[in-house]
């Protein structure tokens, strides 16, 4: 059970007056005598030039530098002889020295090498190994193909990686996803960078690159696609993302970077606007003991804009008015476009007693709402800011501390719009790391500025300026009769009683529009707005919300302690607090009729985890198994195993198969278990037991598509001629009780094969995999109507389930267990061939579906993916001399979205990115210019997304200036 208290004041001060002291502490134990000295120079073994920015250090320590712009370099260690100093850079085989006295000074010569088949990962296991060996499926970006790529950002190019799904709801803010169920507040799939998770806890997802490193500092993405829940706990249910910075030790100097760019350029979302993108780097290294960063980077852009017309509730639906044909399309009274709000079902007004056709007819109507373009700001930005300080303390431990903090504007996207505006994130974290272990705490902080929420937004400017519900629809029946009555036809007559019920609402584009708009947009509080015309609004739309995230997690790595087997051993914890704002989380202590009053105590979630890995090679390193078992712990839930098997099998050197099988549990996000959301008359609620205290959502409701069906039906008998509550009764069975259950974890069982293998002269890499997935529990929303005046299968409670007593209702959407279990299969597969000179072809083409069940499930679970997604991509870095090139082509199928806000399906589309890149050796620089989707093929990639255009760029990059 979660527990409340405040959270103290001082608790930011005593952490900054900790770290002071720690490092305080470690400067005056630090010494600097007794170092042994090893200098030396490297050089390309073909030209024989210096080769900067090199990395050296000692293997199997934290220990190292980098060769300055001579190929010099100066490495200090306390070790004793001999021990083996480690070369590496991008494009050159890794080289290995062994040194054995003082004043050894070594002349290294780096031969070329093709990087295919070479990488090498950390976060399949969370340990260094080889790519072609790693026990399930990962993707690498380093920073060559970063550079290479011609996505206008390194997270961009994310999308063209084997097996990847991106969803894009803004300019900043991008969502990936892998091997299905993909929503753009993606619970199941985790980012972390540096290891810290940048999820914002109370929006629920990470913020895309929000707050993440810039195109100066990353030096490397490795993803997971698929369960990564037996070594990384919760959010990591469908896979992770690891980004890995640049260290301050072995990437010196000043860069900077400047790109330009346009988009909308065919002028029909938005006239053609500007983007730009700045960034600095700053690192320093002493004597390879104190080094420090600091990154900052600013972006500032017109934003895609979402504008979609398409009705998701056609006229043959029993929500509109199936039978009247003259009603359909453009004549639709019950319309409900994609981008378009206030027209929602619970804007659905039922407009009964009307005379037309010689009989009283019932029609059903929605509000007018407003379009997203009118009530959403175009324009984003994302400032970002970080800085480190490292200390190597031994060869073996380094400490660091690390801030960052980010603020972006945009749109996100749950069960609705959020118009996400100043929305500040801050991050501190204190590490200690050795060669085979490390110990990390971090906080998160989060505000989310002057967001607001446009479903809120839209239905109170409705209600302020047009009147509630039953006042409009009294309007429209007048206006309606009197056409009627006038012999005007049917849809005309509906078209114009909008217009007469609509007289006195707010238009966009006036300036009584934007004062009342900014009025709600500044209330904190979504309940219904004042109905007295020129009254001030009551009700708002500002999303203002806070936490922290706390979390603390070790690792030690016992690969050196134990004759039979390596062990890897670790352990996590996490504490949500979140700070009751009355709309999205509250005080659960105070009455029903108080709790969405802003304040109160605060909230607490905590999560607590452990795990072992068991690694044993066999055969002459030519299998290898892998065992690992977590234990996560959350209060509010019985403890969860999450066990991993695992084996690689290398044959024949290059020929490395590999099977993995896991379970895997997810506790419930923040806003799955804890919400309490007022919007638009809907209360979206969390999913745990004592949460439904008081209001019977789980015991006492009916399901909303049985209420619909319901109402369907007692509009046709009331047509032909009986009572509404003869027909109320006589339709009774139609609505189906909903007995839910109290939210329990989600569970998936993944089995995984795959092979890769690197061919023909390390110029060809094949890597193909296949999966099948079982999710049970699965977690989702369901919308349902508990009645006022009985309990549900009562005469009283059906008839308060007619639409003329939507007042005798209370709406519910909650989060539960689906009852089904789900089963999703796939599989990639991805070729790369360098085939003459440096000219590389590389693709990939992914298969992901579904297996239907037989019976209907309680809620719509979204699959959301597409059969089949492919990329091709040509290029050569060198083609001349520091020019190079590259394209990539991207498809994927139609598909199916289906989620609260919208559904519908997708186009199949495709695009084209293309880039150059030219290298300025003598200026340390280089000039990228560029595009995606160069042809301009509009296309979306959810239902109710922005629409996604052509994006020209070019981008100047300056790299290692006053490096030593």
């Amino acid at each position: 059970m979660f527990y409340q208290s405040n959270f103290k004041k001082s608790t930011m001060k005593k952490i900054s007056l900790f770290i002071y002291l720690l490092f305080l502490s470690f400067a005056a134990f630090a010494q600097e005598s007794n170092l042994i000295e090893v200098t030396g120079q490297v050089v390309d073994q073909d030209t024989k030039e210096p080769l900067p920015g090199v990395s050296v250090y000692i293997k199997g320590t934290v220990t190292g530098t980098v060769s300055d712009v001579s190929g010099a370099f100066v490495l200090r260690t306390k070790l004793k002889f001999p021990f083996t100093v480690v070369f590496s850079s991008i494009g050159f085989q890794p080289q290995e020295v062994q040194v054995q006295s003082i004043g050894s000074r070594l002349s290294i010569a780096l031969v070329t090498q093709t990087m295919l088949g070479k990488e090498v990962v950390i976060s399949a296991s969370r340990m260094e190994e080889s790519q072609l060996q790693s026990p399930v499926a990962i993707e690498k970006l380093d920073i060559r193909a970063i550079r290479e790529t011609p996505a206008p950002s390194f997270y961009d190019a994310l999308e063209n990686v084997k097996g990847v799904q991106m969803t894009t709801s803004s300019l900043t803010f991008k969502v990936p996803n892998t091997r299905g169920f993909n929503i753009p507040n993606n619970f199941r799939f985790m980012q972390l960078v540096d290891g810290v998770d940048m999820q914002a806890a109370t929006l629920g997802v990470p913020l895309g690159n929000a707050i993440g490193p810039t195109e100066l500092d990353i030096a490397s993405v490795e993803i997971t696609p698929g369960a990564a829940s037996a070594l990384y706990g919760m959010n990591a249910i469908n896979g992770m993302a690891n980004l890995i910075t640049k260290s301050p030790f072995l990437y010196q100097g000043l860069s900077i970077y400047q790109k330009t760019g346009v988009n909308h350029i065919d002028g029909i979302d938005h006239n053609p606007s500007i983007l730009t993108e700045t960034a600095i780097r700053y690192a320093k290294a002493f004597k390879d003991k104190w080094a420090f960063k600091i990154n900052a980077s600013y972006m500032r852009g017109t934003d895609w804009r979402a504008n979609t017309a398409t009705d998701q509730n056609p006229n043959n639906l029993n929500t509109a008015n199936p039978a009247f044909p003259e009603l359909a399309g453009a004549n639709n009274p019950a319309y409900d476009a994609w981008n378009k709000y206030g027209d929602e079902n619970n804007n659905a007004v039922t407009i009964s007693g009307v005379q037309y056709g010689g009989k009283s007819q019932t029609f059903l109507v929605r509000r007018t709402g407003y379009w997203e373009r009118d009530v959403v700001s175009p324009t984003v930005d994302n400032l970002k800011f970080d800085a480190s300080l490292h200390y190597r303390l031994n060869e073996n431990a380094e400490l660091s501390y690390g801030y960052r903090v980010g603020k972006m504007d945009g749109v996100f996207q749950r069960g609705n719009k959020i118009q996400l505006d100043n929305v500040l994130v801050q991050n501190h974290r204190l590490e200690l790391k050795g060669a085979n272990y490390f110990v990390r705490s971090y906080l998160s902080i989060e505000n989310t500025g002057d967001s607001y929420n446009v479903k809120p937004l839209v239905d109170n400017l409705d209600i302020t300026s047009g009147g509630t519900n039953p006042v409009w629809g009294a309007k429209y029946k007048a206006a309606l009769q009197a056409e009627l009555d006038q012999d005007t036809d049917l849809a005309t007559a509906m078209e114009r009683a909008r217009q007469a019920a609509d007289l006195g609402r707010v238009e966009p584009g006036t300036a009584a529009f934007d004062a009342l708009k900014n009025t709600i947009i500044g209330i904190n509080n979504w309940d219904n707005g004042a109905v007295i015309p020129g009254a001030p609004a009551t009700g708002g739309a500002w999303l203002t919300q806070q936490s922290r995230l706390y979390h603390t997690d070790a690792q030690w790595d016992l690969k050196d302690k134990l004759d039979f087997a390596d062990l890897l051993l670790g352990v996590d914890a996490r504490v949500y607090e979140v700070i009751p704002d009355g709309n999205n989380f509250v005080d659960f202590s105070r009455p029903i009729n108080e709790r969405t009053l802003p304040g109160g105590d605060n909230v607490y979630y905590k999560k607590f985890g452990a795990f072992g890995q068991l690694t044993k090679a066999f055969f002459e390193d030519k299998l290898k198994l892998y065992g690992s078992l977590r234990l996560d712990y959350n209060p509010e839930f019985d403890p969860k195993l999450n066990p991993r098997l695992a084996a690689v099998y290398t044959l024949a050197e290059h020929h490395n198969f590999r099977a993995s099988v896991q379970n895997g549990f997810r506790f419930p996000s923040l806003f799955e278990a804890l919400s309490y959301v007022n919007n638009g008359n809907v209360r979206r609620v969390g999913g745990l037991s004592y949460i439904n205290e008081g209001l019977g959502y789980l015991d006492n409701s009916y399901t909303l598509a049985s209420v619909n069906a319901f109402n369907a039906a007692v509009n046709r008998d009331v047509t032909n001629g009986l009572t509404a509550d003869q027909a109320a009764l006589q339709n009774k069975s139609l609505l189906n009780i909903t007995n839910l259950a109290a939210t329990s974890p989600e569970r998936i069982n993944s089995f995984e094969v795959g092979y890769r293998s690197v061919l023909l002269q390390n110029s060809f890499v094949i890597d193909v995999d296949a999966y099948l997935n079982a999710y049970s529990g699965f977690l989702g929303q369901v919308e349902v109507a508990v009645p006022a005046s009985g309990e549900v299968g009562s005469d009283a409670g059906v008839l308060d389930m007619l639409a003329a007593n939507r007042a005798r209702q209370t709406r519910y959407r909650v989060y539960t267990n689906a009852k089904n279990t789900y089963r999703n299969y796939g599989s990639s597969l991805g070729l790369t061939y360098n085939f003459f000179s440096k000219f590389t072809l590389a693709g990939n083409v992914n298969y992901n579906n579904i297996r239907a069940n037989e019976e209907r499930d309680i809620f719509v679970t979204g699959f959301n993916t597409p059969k089949w997604t492919t990329n091709l991509s040509f290029g050569n870095r060198e083609v001349l001399k520091n020019l190079g090139f590259n394209i990539v082509w991207r498809w994927q199928d139609a598909f199916l979205w289906e989620s609260p806000l919208a559904n519908g399906k997708v186009s199949a589309y495709h695009t084209v990115d293309a880039q150059a890149t030219l290298k300025v050796p003598s200026l340390k620089a280089t000039v990228k210019v560029g595009g995606a989707n160069i042809f301009n093929n509009r296309y979306i990639q959810y239902a109710a997304g922005p629409t996604i255009g052509a994006l020209y760029y070019a981008a100047f990059t300056f790299d290692g200036l006053l490096a030593k």
